[in-house]
């Protein structure tokens, strides 16, 4: 069983369909015997994906930075709250701790991880694979915009091909355990 990092807003969004895909995958991902690796938090779509997992019996990680502990409302149901002294450390902890990389809706901070992790196995830093779950056409507009950049010459199609993503919680999932077998 993998263990698979998550990351996702802290906020809610705007479409009910988020805050149920989130919960979809945490289920999941604990019915299908995966540990949830995510940033921690107990409020917004991270609160709803870990509340999920923990539900359905899975095991849940959490990772937050001892300045964030009360901004971002640390969850303490987890299974482990991992506490660190910076955002530096949370990434590195969250990737030392992770098989697989999953980034849902979000915001600035879910983007910088998404293409820090990225680049990191674009540079052979890692061979974990890496997906999207693009929850109401959350990243179809990433997407294109990743699909122009091989067209223009900036992107290699290998590298765009690391970068997994579905639709439903259970594709991504099934694209994630055929890419671990």
């Amino acid at each position: 069983m993998a263990r698979i990092c998550v990351y996702l807003g802290s906020r809610e969004g705007r479409s009910p369909a988020f805050m149920k895909q989130a919960r979809e995958l945490g289920a999941l991902m604990a019915e299908r015997g995966h540990t949830l690796v995510y940033g921690g938090a107990r409020i917004g779509l991270m609160g709803a994906l870990a509340d999920a997992a923990l539900e359905a019996g899975g095991e849940v990680i959490g990772v937050m930075p001892d300045h964030l502990v009360e901004r971002e409302q640390a969850h303490f149901g987890l299974t482990e709250l991992i506490r660190v002294t910076n955002m530096h450390e949370r990434k590195a902890t969250m990737a030392a701790h992770a098989d697989a990389f999953v980034a849902l809706p979000g915001g600035i901070g879910t983007f910088e991880e998404l293409f820090e992790v990225w680049t990191w196995g674009y540079l052979g830093l890692h061979e974990k694979p890496l997906a999207l779950l693009d929850t109401d056409g959350f990243y179809a507009p990433l997407l294109g915009f990743l699909d122009n950049t091989v067209e223009q010459g900036f992107l290699a199609q290998a590298t765009r091909t690391m970068l997994l993503d579905a639709e439903s919680p259970a594709s991504l999932i099934q694209q994630l355990e055929d890419r671990l077998a």
